[in-house]
């Protein structure tokens, strides 16, 4: 450091002769050296508080590059509706079944399925809101929409006391749904942003996997406490508020409503509409470029069956399993979703600059790995070389869900990646509805593996041969990788006149923007 310092001022008194000639006195020459900057000392602290404000100049870079309103928008929707209030509802629908309604693990899966469907129906809600608005809107109506169901249907369920089974599931289901239309507006923001900004995809993404897992950190983390205290069923309750903000948001987002001389006009020109976005998705998912990644995307989540129930029930049973209480229950999945965020910065760091092809691969091989285990817990082998429960399960948990949002993370930007210009937002809500029948696929296929094989609320003789098969199809996945494009992250994937060639396609939802929270009192609803 010293010599550094030496050099530095070597060159200030050889650069002093261009500015003054005279030699300077040695009083000069201290005084200049006593003005001379110091060199910035690196310490503990100052780096600790480098890293805590990295993600917050993150941030700012997002906003100063995109609508700060919009970055507002993903996290309310994606940290608040669905990173809370998917791991609250998780843990405490668990409950729900088990303690309140007792249904078999097997059947608890299939009904755990059926949540899917709103999901499923995603590209329906795309096409509704952007071909049929309401008073001349075509986004926040259904946000509005959206608030109501969710609000009203947890509400039901959790002041209504014991319900009856398809009165429960139907309730439910209203909640997923209230998430799943408001995710629609979102998500086409994100579609299009990314075609926009291409550079940007990868960090938008980032942001949507981090706020997923924080709110699913504090879901977690809160639920078991809930549970114990107040019980599953008055727990739901807490699951009003989420969609409640939906309804607020409807109020912030700002959207040019069009002037038209009648109804009737409107009305053929919401038609005229529907049939270019069917006409588009068919035209777009023809293309080999599409559907092969699309497939691949599908099969890799509908052949990796869900073990889920089973285990739930395995880790809460006091003579089979190891009893876990409901608060740790609820730490493990806390201690997932940091471990998530821990993947999302894995991929942020290291991995966005990597081919599709070959970051799917490696992820999808360590997916199959690090199932087994789960094979390793449910037959205690843990126990033979000393490590206790509850340290096996949180470092299971860990490693699974650091590889799970690495596996995410890229397939959702290769959705992106396949949205055609001018019906973006329909056509994502098109690519998630495949994931989703992928999930309820995984889902009802680990429903049937669960009963075909005696997994009951009491016998778990065969669940760790359950799991080894999950794992070997994960692993088989692997032969379909040739399906997954070898482009870079950045690339475009599909031709930009993809549809304009063959059709006038119009961007259906080019007026759409949220406002920030300062011009929130201007944004107006309804006629």
């Amino acid at each position: 450091m010293g010599s550094k310092m030496d050099s530095v001022d070597d060159q200030e008194v050889e650069e002093k002769p261009l500015i003054n000639s005279s030699k300077p006195s040695s009083g000069q020459q201290q005084e200049e050296d006593s003005h001379s900057p110091e060199p910035i000392k690196t310490t503990p602290s100052s780096l600790l508080f480098s890293l805590l404000i990295e993600p917050f100049q993150w941030l700012q870079m997002l906003s100063s590059q995109l609508n700060p309103s919009f970055i507002f928008g993903i996290v309310l929707v994606y940290g608040l509706s669905q990173g809370f209030s998917g791991s609250f509802f998780r843990v405490v629908t668990d409950y729900y079944w088990k303690d309140v309604q007792k249904v078999q693990p097997s059947m608890v899966q299939i009904y755990i399925g059926l949540y899917y469907i709103p999901w499923v129906m995603k590209p329906i809600w795309g096409l509704f809101t952007d071909v049929f608005p309401i008073k001349g809107y075509h986004r926040r109506p259904y946000f509005v929409v959206a608030g109501v169901m969710g609000c009203v249907s947890a509400l039901l369920v959790a002041l209504l006391g014991k319900l009856p089974i398809s009165v429960s599931l139907a309730c439910f289901i209203g909640i997923t749904a209230g998430v799943a239309i408001a995710d629609v507006t979102i998500d086409a923001c994100i579609a299009r942003n990314s075609i926009e900004f291409r550079s940007l995809a990868p960090d938008m993404q980032s942001l949507c996997g981090f706020c997923s897992s924080t709110g699913s950190l504090v879901g977690y983390s809160t639920s078991g406490f809930f549970v114990h205290h107040l019980g599953p069923q008055v727990s739901l309750c807490l699951l009003a508020i989420p969609p409640a903000l939906l309804i607020v948001l409807g109020f912030v987002i700002h959207e040019t409503r069009p002037v038209t001389a009648s109804l009737h006009p409107e009305k053929k020109k919401a038609m005229e509409n529907l049939v270019t976005a069917v006409r588009g998705m068919y035209t777009s998912i023809k293309c080999p470029k599409v559907w092969k990644p699309s497939l691949y995307m599908y099969l890799s989540l509908a052949l990796s069956i869900s073990t889920h129930e089973g285990q739930f029930y395995w880790y809460t049973d006091p003579k089979a399993g190891p009893a876990f209480s409901q608060e740790f229950i609820g730490v493990i999945y806390a201690i997932g979703a940091v471990a998530s965020m821990l993947g999302v910065l894995i991929y942020h760091k290291t991995l966005k600059n990597y081919p599709f092809r070959n970051l799917l691969f490696l992820v999808q091989l360590l997916y199959g790995l690090s199932g087994m285990l789960d094979v390793i817990f449910i037959r205690r082998w843990n126990l033979i070389f000393g490590v206790p429960d509850s340290f096996f399960v949180i470092m299971e948990q860990s490693v699974s869900h650091i590889i799970t949002r690495i596996r995410w993370i890229p397939m959702i930007l290769l959705s992106t990646r396949l949205c055609p210009i001018g019906i973006e937002g329909t056509f994502f809500a098109l690519l998630m509805c495949i994931d989703s029948l992928g999930s309820l696929s995984s889902k009802w296929g680990g429903g049937m593996a669960l009963h075909f094989m005696h997994v009951t609320r009491t016998d778990f003789t065969n669940l760790w041969l359950v799991i080894l098969i999950r794992n070997i199809l994960r692993l088989a996945t692997l032969g379909l990788i040739f399906l997954v494009p070898k482009a870079d992250q950045s690339d475009e994937l599909i031709p930009a006149d993809l549809l304009t060639k063959k059709s006038d396609t119009i961007p259906i939802d080019e007026g759409l923007q949220l406002v920030s929270i300062s011009e929130k009192h201007e944004a107006y609803i309804g006629a």
